[in-house]
């Protein structure tokens, strides 16, 4: 699976653990859309760069880091098509992917997580969308506006 990855300064660490970690895996592709150090940056330069890659290739999924995930969370879903869901823990992560659809994971680096946010993201990527007629209602739902 193709998985583009982006933060700010304040997510910079986090997302470098990300990618070491998938890098071990050697099972999913992953995408870094900057920032390339940790210097100071505009979360929402990197939010949105992830949410259009996302929406262009469809099946893919991403995720953003900044300090407190709020901000790039809010930067995702100005994108048309994304569905980002700030998630601190494995359940919302899980939910998040299962109810909402969402396409992509917001965490924030220096925010508490109720469990491990490697754990987070590996349950947000492989957690399937589910079909069931009242999420698909829900979702369309939400697909209005």
């Amino acid at each position: 699976m193709k998985i583009f990855i982006g933060s700010d300064h304040g997510g910079f660490l986090l997302k470098q653990k990300i990618k070491d970690f998938f890098s071990a895996q050697g099972k999913h592709q992953i995408v870094d859309l900057g920032p390339k150090s940790s210097e100071s940056v505009d979360y929402p330069v990197f939010g949105k760069k992830v949410g259009e890659a996302v929406v262009e290739i469809p099946g893919s999924l991403g995720i953003v880091l900044c300090g407190s995930g709020i901000g790039i969370s809010i930067a995702a879903n100005k994108v048309k098509g994304v569905r980002c869901a700030l998630c601190n823990s494995k359940e919302l992560a899980k939910l998040g992917r299962e109810h909402n659809e969402a396409n992509v994971l917001a965490m924030g680096e220096r925010t508490q997580s109720v469990d491990d946010p490697l754990e987070i993201v590996e349950t947000f990527i492989s957690t399937e969308v589910d079909k069931e007629e009242r999420h698909e209602r829900r979702r369309a739902m939400l697909n209005e506006g």
